[in-house]
């Protein structure tokens, strides 16, 4: 292929990289003609929670309105509260993490296993304390974490654990679907998900108290008790609307050929670029299954004297919008962290108890340091065909070739 030919690839912001077509059309004229949007007395919303909780095994799901709000959510369920501590991910979205704060917990942060970008038993076992009350395990760009040691873990201090599946849609650790290894899962079907309600999210279980508990949490607390109705405890409204569960059914629908599609692209960028030098995928455990919601490179510096930053600007002089480190600093680095903006200039909860407070440098977290300074993250949906594929996997190869050869000659890229 030429390289300077340039190909505009599939984007998950408009309908090139969307699958949307009849079906959403089709449920959502359902429920307009309907006149109902509202999901208790609706339809929808309950049907896709029903389906989406087949797809998964499990015998309960509920949905909300967004993957910050399943978190919430299923911290709600799990009855987290004030002073208690959880044990998360530095590399994920705040989105993940605020929902701990507004329980009046602390986030505590377990380092990441640098070539996976994932937490793992021996990461997060120095953090456990006797104020530790759950573990959130993000399975990071649908990589699946090594769930049965981290499970072990959780049974040996008896700690539930929360399941981030957000970005791990149909993922697989040694067969089974990760989302339920946990004791409860949360989704999200944000418009850049392997599916998508434009917002939303999805909060999954086998418990049947958790379940009861995170339905009656993300509805202010209402029990719908018809012996004894009332506000059993303190919750938000969290409920999704029959319009984001009318496109939510008919994207379920489709999701496991999304998926399917979505692997079987991904795979060809990686057959192409195999030979690479300094440059791979993440690692998957031996018995997993990713699903790539974005595919993460990791760039050996030192091998091939390229950065991710070099390879990020030369990329997108060819419309690849790559991002080198991902999310450019870890969780604990945000300002709302750094110039302590939680609740007005309280800083509680960390004000309020003894916690840990968020590390100042990246040097006892060297698995996150490595990381992030490694990792450039390519986009990706399930549109991407063998062209596209082909493509970025020959564009990464002319920049790699291009920066190497500049840097032996000692001259400048032309």
């Amino acid at each position: 292929m030429d390289t300077n030919e340039i190909i505009f690839l599939p984007s998950d912001r408009d309908s090139s990289g969307r699958s949307f077509g009849d079906e959403e059309v089709q449920l959502l004229r359902e429920v307009i003609e309907g006149g109902n949007l509202f999901c208790v007395p609706g339809n929808m919303v309950p049907r896709f929670e029903r389906a989406f909780a087949d797809l998964y095994g499990v015998p309960h799901a509920r949905a909300v309105t967004s993957g910050t709000a399943a978190v919430h959510t299923a911290l709600g369920a799990l009855d987290i509260a004030p002073g208690d501590e959880i044990v998360t991910t530095p590399i994920t979205d705040m989105g993940a993490i605020t929902p701990i704060l507004f329980q009046g917990a602390v986030p505590v942060y377990a380092d990441v296993e640098w070539d996976t970008l994932n937490i793992s038993a021996d990461t997060i076992r120095p953090r456990i304390t006797e104020r530790t009350r759950a573990i959130i395990v993000t399975h990071l760009f649908g990589n699946p974490c090594d769930m049965d040691p981290i499970m072990a873990l959780a049974a040996e201090h008896d700690l539930p654990v929360l399941e981030d599946t957000a970005q791990a849609y149909l993922a697989t650790y040694k067969g089974r679907l990760v989302g339920t290894f946990g004791d409860i899962a949360a989704f999200s079907f944000q418009q850049g998900k392997h599916m998508t309600t434009g917002e939303g999210g999805m909060i999954i279980s086998s418990d049947p108290e958790l379940a009861r508990r995170a339905r009656v949490w993300a509805d202010k607390g209402w029990n719908y008790d018809p012996k004894a109705p009332d506000h059993e405890f303190m919750g938000l409204n969290y409920r999704m609307t029959e319009l984001q569960g009318a496109v939510g059914l008919a994207q379920l629908q489709k999701l496991p050929g999304m998926v399917e599609a979505r692997v079987a692209s991904v795979g060809l960028l990686l057959d192409r670029i195999e030979d690479i030098p300094g440059v791979k995928i993440a690692r998957v455990h031996p018995e997993a299954a990713a699903t790539w919601w974005r595919v993460p490179l990791l760039i050996d510096v030192d091998e091939i004297g390229v950065t991710p930053a070099e390879i990020e600007a030369g990329l997108k002089r060819v419309k690849i919008w790559a991002k080198a480190g991902y999310i450019s600093r870890p969780a604990f680095h945000c300002a709302q962290f750094t110039e302590k903006r939680t609740f007005r200039d309280t800083w509680w909860p960390y004000s309020a108890h003894t916690a840990p407070l968020p590390p100042e440098t990246l040097e006892e977290y060297p698995g996150c340091r490595d990381a992030l300074r490694r990792v450039l993250v390519i986009p990706w949906t399930e549109k991407h065909e063998e062209e596209h594929a082909i493509y970025v996997a020959d564009q990464i190869r002319a920049v790699v070739e291009s920066k190497r050869a500049a840097s032996v000659s000692g001259g400048l890229e032309t």
